[in-house]
């Protein structure tokens, strides 16, 4: 039976990140012709290159950066390198490659550097939407929108679905939301067809962004502290990336998506304390501190994925305890090969 991804144009902006290398590679398995637009500045390529802002384990990202455009050239997957915030440019190389998706993550990923930054992360985030949006709008492209648990900000009773109320804190949440409301006043005024998604605390292979978890198991490596802001209670829907691709396959593929917001999560959420417990399970001699909790981190909890399992005939497949053993394991085994390697041993 052919696969119902088999022969679908699909353009993802900001492709050559976190989440869109890895969606890329598993379309492209399942048969899409996909195509990235990115422009290598944003938290890749050549942020960590300039490396102006001393970054830490900048070598190591430039490497996981290296092997994300490697595994894309080798499966035949065409990275654009142009920055969507040029309107004309996008929408000629749109105008050419004319898809019958467009997955939107060309945005700042990381709600501490938009509180530092809110000029740059409105530019990277809004611009690029309302670019690519006035492509998509011409030709009922239909378009899928990543979003964020963050427009929740803090979870009533510590748990959400996608009809709770959202009231953002800080920078990052409140452009993702204005962003959601764009998306859907697209819809309304051109009948676009649009997909909002909202992952949570994501994590897996090849992330350079500093998540929570992420920087967690390079600190026990390298035999520093684990440094956790709160006591610990804090609870997040840890999300393994792998999840979050099978589910955007499945917004792809199903109709019944259409004109829809889902969460896109584990759907059962663990506290701070809980992954620190698995971390210390694979590293026993690792040491914990405690220091304040940010004042804009929302206090969350569960998103509900029972929308997508009623429409999508979705179900995630990836517990923490499940998952981050695999993150674990993968982040063994290049800190082992990389110690082979002199020059690329120092992190």
């Amino acid at each position: 039976m052919a696969s119902a991804m088999a022969g679908r144009k699909i353009v993802i902006t900001g492709g050559a990140g976190f989440i869109g290398h890895n969606l890329a590679l598993s379309l492209k398995a399942m048969g899409a012709k996909v195509d990235i637009l990115d422009s290598l500045q944003v938290n890749n390529l050549n942020a960590f290159a300039s490396n102006t802002n001393n970054l830490p384990n900048r070598d190591l990202y430039l490497s996981l950066i290296q092997q994300r455009l490697s595994m894309l050239f080798s499966a035949d997957i065409p990275v654009h390198v142009i920055d969507v915030r040029d309107y004309h440019t996008t929408g000629r190389l749109l105008a050419e490659l004319q898809p019958d998706v467009i997955v939107h993550l060309a945005a700042i990923a990381h709600a501490n550097v938009a509180n530092k930054d809110p000029y740059s992360t409105f530019d990277h985030s809004l611009r690029t939407l309302e670019n690519t949006l006035d492509y998509a709008r011409q030709f009922g492209t239909h378009f899928v929108y990543f979003s964020s648990s963050m427009v929740y900000g803090d979870f009533p009773d510590g748990f959400v679905t996608e009809e709770s109320t959202c009231n953002p804190l800080g920078i990052y949440g409140a452009l993702k939301f204005s962003g959601e409301k764009m998306v859907i006043a697209y819809n309304q005024v051109f009948d676009l067809p649009y997909t909002i998604v909202r992952p949570s605390a994501l994590y897996g292979e090849r992330c350079v962004s500093r998540r929570v978890g992420q920087v967690f198991i390079e600190n026990a490596l390298q035999g520093f502290q684990l440094q956790v802001a709160g006591d610990g209670s804090d609870r997040l829907d840890f999300t393994y990336v792998a999840d979050v691709v099978n589910g955007v396959a499945r917004i792809i593929e199903d109709e019944r998506s259409r004109n829809q917001i889902f969460n896109m999560t584990f759907g059962q959420s663990r506290s701070i304390a809980g992954m620190i417990d698995i971390v210390c399970s694979h590293f026993p001699d690792v040491s914990v501190t405690y220091i304040p909790r940010d004042r804009l981190m929302p206090s969350r909890g569960t998103l509900s994925m029972d929308k997508a399992r009623r429409l999508l005939d979705f179900e995630p497949s990836f517990p923490v305890e499940r998952g981050f053993p695999l993150y674990i394991d993968w982040y063994k085994k290049l800190f082992a090969e990389r110690q082979k390697t002199p020059q690329a041993a120092a992190v």
